[in-house]
């Protein structure tokens, strides 16, 4: 049976129709995500799921004692709480289980015979176990940090931003851990490390949950099933957003010729996700299986571990050569740069330049200086130290508070000026409402003020008229807040298409992977580190580094634990073995640079062609194998000298 079921139910708005005769289940243990436009009834749905919004027609079946809460857009917090008082709030009745299991376990202790008293303590020891409650306060000191509450924890929670509260809001929520768990774009203000941090728990306490969310590769890690919203009618598909796209596609293939642009748009999304995603799964399992390898093998090998993270870091070296274009138009050229907030640090001595077909992405977590950065580069603020030179050129900007609308004009107004209905988009003269269908809006839209409308349509509204400016470089803050799916896949495309520089401030994984060709990374120590790879995977390798670095610290430890032999010899590094030690990070160095050239002259027909294919490849072998067995030298050496350096 299911937790929740929704028989034949609809919904409208005078006369608008939201939902028609749908059914909709929610079984224990699914994770199910609601896709569609925003304004289909995404939002409607979940509220009738909720209970918090009577449906027209139909039944709202639930279990009995089932336990649903929702995370509001704008959560209500008791006067007067703090922020881990607030995070704690909702927390009473698990106190109050384990209280009363401890109690009960006393009590069995003297009368373990008592079968009331056996089946209650049963009963709330499966309780504690759904929550995940044995050690609450090491998970709430968990959430609290992941969710970068601590700074705040004393603070009254009503002096926090929307989005912080928004955090407060729904770390609360994870510790109650409800029946079912309802979540209205979760990902919002959240960075990348909070969203995988938000992911593992989802996955590990196997939380039954809705959720609306525009953050594909969420969905496609997260949901076990996909809701579709559209034309007041649901349709279910298998697992998270790749097979979505691949079973949607398919059933495009059967309707009429009117859905063939977006099919068209589905195929190139499908083909890119085939494309890039499945490629770079496919490298990262078998690294990750070699980690994992490692991890059995080498748990008391602070060298192996080491050997593991230097191939690992000649993995990312690849992606971070320069592949700029140094004869193109130079747009902004920055060096020493410094950046402060107050006397907050965030940025200090980033030298680079930004060329006219770059597509940069930067990329961060929230408060390390991204949107300081943009402001910078737009001559808004003024550098703390260093220097920005600007080249000649035309810039387009989107904001987070869409500063081009404004609320008193209608949208004929906004695109047309000067008058007329039409409008020129990169050369095309095109009608108005021929372009603006392109970005999901309704021909009865034209006349409606920007302020009436919602946060999303505002945004839909600023990136089309974005896209109509005559400029040489796009600078985009947040671009995919408050937008659905379709209106991303569309601004993809068209960012895609132009043909000019692109600087993106995001948090969204996919849109990263899908637009940037570079990454500005700030980083803890407030550099900036600059790399040519996708975001998705400079992630991974970095929680891979941290992985080993946790591996070998204890690993270490484990050494310095085993008992010592008595009359230990002393050791001393040979004559060798420090000449060893001075050379081979060089030798290594000119190995990698030399393996790189090989490879680059396997890729090229011309040079093979003369030395001969496979010439070429025993070369690289005999090349590569003496670069590991330089790399293994070097790793034992180091080994030895740190065993020195703990014996003094």
């Amino acid at each position: 049976m299911a937790l929740i079921d929704l028989q034949k139910i609809s919904k409208h708005y005078s006369a608008q129709k939201i939902l028609v005769d749908v059914d909709f289940h929610v079984d224990e243990g699914e994770r199910i995500v609601i896709i569609g436009k925003n304004g289909s009834g995404k939002s409607t749905l979940m509220k009738i799921v909720n209970g918090s919004l009577e449906p027209d027609e139909g039944k709202r079946i639930i279990q009995n004692d089932l336990e649903v809460k929702m995370l509001d857009q704008r959560p209500e917090f008791e006067e007067g709480h703090s922020v881990r008082e607030a995070v704690e709030a909702g927390l009473t009745e698990i106190n109050a289980a384990k209280e009363r299991y401890n109690e009960l376990s006393h009590l069995l202790s003297e009368d373990f015979d008592n079968k009331l008293l056996l089946d209650e303590h049963e009963k709330l020891s499966r309780y504690i176990e759904h929550h995940n409650a044995w050690n609450l306060d090491d998970k709430i000191e968990r959430i609290i940090q992941h969710f970068q509450l601590k700074p705040y924890e004393h603070k009254p929670v009503a002096l926090l931003s929307g989005g912080e509260q928004r955090r407060v809001a729904l770390a609360s929520l994870l510790l109650q851990k409800p029946n079912v768990l309802l979540l209205d774009e979760p990902t919002n203000h959240l960075d990348v490390y909070m969203v995988e941090f938000l992911e593992e728990l989802l996955l590990k306490e196997k939380f039954t949950l809705v959720f609306i969310s525009h953050d594909r590769y969420f969905i496609d890690r997260v949901a076990t099933k996909s809701v579709e919203v559209e034309d007041c009618k649901l349709r279910e598909y298998r697992g998270g957003y790749n097979d979505y796209l691949t079973q949607k596609e398919e059933y495009l293939r059967t309707l009429q010729k009117q859905h063939e642009n977006l099919l068209g748009l589905l195929k190139r999304e499908n083909e890119w996700f085939a494309r890039g995603v499945r490629a770079r799964l496919k490298r990262n399992e078998g690294r990750k299986e070699r980690l994992m390898q490692l991890r059995e093998a080498a748990k008391t090998n602070p060298a192996k571990i080491r050997k593991m993270s230097v191939e690992l870091q000649r993995e990312a070296k690849h992606f971070n050569r320069d592949k700029s274009v140094n004869k193109q138009k130079m747009l902004f050229e920055i060096e020493n740069l410094e950046l402060k907030l107050g006397d907050k640090e965030l940025l200090h001595d980033f030298t680079t330049r930004i060329l006219q077909k770059d597509v940069i992405a930067i990329v961060g977590p929230n408060g390390s200086g991204k949107s300081t950065l943009l402001k910078a580069l737009l001559g808004r603020i003024e550098p703390t130290s260093g220097k920005i030179k600007r080249g000649e050129f035309k810039v387009g900007y989107f904001d987070q508070h869409r500063e081009m609308l404004d609320d008193d004009k209608n949208l004929i107004e906004t695109f047309c000026p000067n008058g007329g209905d039409r409008v020129n988009v990169r050369g095309s003269d095109l009608h108005v409402y021929g372009y603006l269908k392109n970005f999901l809006f309704p021909r009865e839209f034209l006349d409606k003020k920007i302020g009436v409308l919602s946060g999303g349509e505002k945004n839909r509204v600023a990136l089309a008229l974005l896209f109509t400016q005559d400029v040489d470089i796009l600078i985009l803050d947040e671009p995919t807040n408050d937008l659905d799916i379709p209106t991303i896949n569309i601004s993809e495309e068209q960012l895609t298409n132009f043909s000019g520089a692109v600087i993106i401030v995001s948090h969204d994984r996919y849109f990263v992977d899908k637009i940037a060709k570079k990454l500005f990374i700030f980083k803890p120590d407030k550099t900036i580190e600059e790399s040519h790879q996708l975001y998705s995977e400079y992630l991974e390798l970095e929680k891979e580094f941290h992985e080993l670095q946790i591996m070998e610290k204890e690993a270490t430890e484990q050494k310095q634990k085993e008992p010592k032999r008595e009359k230990e010899k002393i050791l001393k590094l040979t004559y060798k073995e420090k000449i060893a030690l001075e050379k081979l990070p060089l030798e290594i160095e000119e190995l990698e640079l030399l393996i790189e050239e090989k490879n680059n002259c396997l890729a090229d027909p011309n040079c093979y062609g003369e030395i001969g294919i496979t010439a070429l490849a025993k070369e690289l072998a005999d090349i590569e194998a003496e670069y590991e067995e330089k790399v293994e030298e070097l790793l034992t050496i180091q080994e030895k000298e740190e065993e020195i350096n703990a014996q003094s």
